[in-house]
């Protein structure tokens, strides 16, 4: 039932959360330094595979200190409340505009339902409440020491979420960049081909903040970057330019579909479509065929980058 947790490099690993119940979609990673160190949670239905995942490592929940969130957004920190009855020792690390939504997660509930609708609670219930008492707030460029030659720092970096923080961890050169730097899909990258996407999703995107937080990861020249979805990639360039070129092609489309059609749920499902339809014909040259089950994740991912793209004509033509 369980993936093997998977070890990336050094002493990180990471664990397959199944979010959505797909496999390689949103993972946990884990920093096996003397304080150890959890980055993102995903929602509350992954928490019995982080738990697992955390036994193979033989790593005991009383052991873990850090728990952090890249942003609030339910698919990477929804369960936290929950993986913390099972985590007494550690704090939650969160962006400065997020503590507050932890703390109190109705507004995270209500804007989740608008999205999911009736499957909210399959995807994400329980979301629980985080004790006011075990949250830090991490500002821009502060630090934390996790081992004795390991000190992370964080960087704001919107785009994505106003509430998105992201990691530099220097022993390794990386940086967990949550959504900020988009979607990776080792999924094909184990068929050859290198493929990474912007991820839009509502309702705080937005592409100049995006591009000038991916400038910021750009100055910091590193080697790996760890994706919120899903897992390490050592080719940060190509990243970084397939990720800028299709988000001006997010926003392009956007702007016809928010020109052609007169409601909301028509605009998204138009530049959705039209996506869609553009990215399978491009994994068609390479070799994808029609069936392929990355297509069925593609196509719920560009759902939801849909939906965003809308929200922000909306708000760029009030």
């Amino acid at each position: 039932m369980f993936k093997k947790t998977i070890h990336l490099v050094e002493n990180i690993y990471l664990i397959d959360g199944y979010d959505l119940g797909i496999a390689e979609r949103t993972g946990s990673y884990v920093i096996k330094e003397k304080d150890i160190t959890l980055i993102e949670t995903s929602a509350s239905p992954s928490i019995p595979h982080i738990l697992q995942g955390l036994r193979e490592l033989d790593i005991a929940p009383e052991d873990i200190k850090n728990v952090i969130v890249t942003h609030i957004h339910l698919d990477h920190s929804g369960g936290v409340g929950l993986l913390l009855q099972h985590c007494p020792n550690a704090k939650v690390i969160v962006h400065p505009k997020g503590a507050r939504h932890l703390a109190n997660p109705s507004k995270l509930i209500a804007s989740a339902k608008t999205v999911y609708g009736e499957k909210f609670d399959t995807l994400f219930d329980p979301i629980l409440p985080v004790p006011e008492d075990r949250i830090e707030v991490k500002n821009d460029l502060e630090t934390l020491k996790i081992g004795d030659d390991c000190v992370l720092t964080f960087f704001d970096t919107p785009g994505h979420a106003n509430h998105h923080f992201s990691i530099f961890h220097p022993k390794v050169e990386g940086i967990f960049t949550g959504d900020t730097a988009g979607i990776y899909y080792p999924q094909l990258h184990r068929k050859g081909i290198e493929f990474y996407l912007p991820t839009t999703s509502p309702n705080q995107f937005d592409p100049s903040k995006m591009l000038q937080s991916i400038a910021l990861f750009k100055s910091l020249k590193p080697k790996r970057l760890f994706f919120g979805h899903y897992g390490m990639s050592e080719s940060p360039a190509e990243a970084f330019v397939q990720v800028e070129r299709e988000l001006e092609l997010f926003v392009s489309e956007a702007k016809l579909a928010f020109e052609e059609e007169k409601d909301f749920q028509a605009q998204s499902k138009l530049v959705t479509a039209r996506l869609y339809e553009r990215l399978k014909n491009h994994l068609h040259t390479q070799g994808i065929e029609k069936g392929d089950p990355i297509l069925d994740l593609l196509s719920l991912d560009l759902e939801v980058s849909g939906m965003g793209l809308i929200d922000y004509m909306s708000k760029q033509n009030r």
